[in-house]
């Protein structure tokens, strides 16, 4: 099984948030595009790509949805996104089944989409893949309608790619 591949449609999915509301995916494409970021918190990948989603919700925040979906528990994915910074709503994908994860056809961390309102995956990423991640801000920055925000500062290490 490979993760879902842009031209999919993307599974509809609630959740409960790590601040105890629920986070429905049909609603939220209602206002606009989504970003379904799925992490845990054991990857070093994860910890690597984490701060830089958290840079794309400063940019975009208010214009799109940026959610992490972690494979941990409550309190393991709250002091993980407060070691590493980030403050995007965090989702939380019942450990004991990864009944959303399986969904999306996951079979590596970090993977993430930018589903459009209509529920297409536009972008289908596995790992630390920095064209796809460039894409994605160019993609944000359209959304919203404002200007590309840089992504990368000049002392990042940022690299072309790291699997997941």
């Amino acid at each position: 099984m490979t993760a879902l591949q842009a031209g999919t449609k993307a599974p509809d999915f609630s959740l409960p948030g790590l601040d105890g509301s629920t986070f429905s995916l049909k609603d939220a494409l209602e206002r606009g595009p989504v970003v379904a970021m799925f992490f845990k918190i054991s990857c070093p990948v994860c910890q690597y790509t984490v701060p830089f989603f958290e840079r794309l919700r400063k940019a975009y925040g208010g214009k799109v949805a940026i959610a992490g979906i972690s494979q941990d528990d409550k309190a393991s994915t709250g002091a993980f996104l407060k070691e590493y910074g980030a403050a995007f709503p965090a989702l939380l994908d019942d450990p004991a089944g990864y009944a959303v994860s399986n969904a999306y056809g996951l079979t590596n961390v970090p993977t993430w989409f930018f589903i459009a309102p209509d529920a297409e995956i536009k972008i289908s990423s596995v790992g630390w893949v920095r064209a796809n991640m460039e894409e994605l801000n160019r993609r944000l920055a359209d959304a919203g309608k404002i200007a590309v925000t840089p992504l990368f500062a000049p002392k990042d290490d940022v690299r072309d790619y790291r699997p997941g």
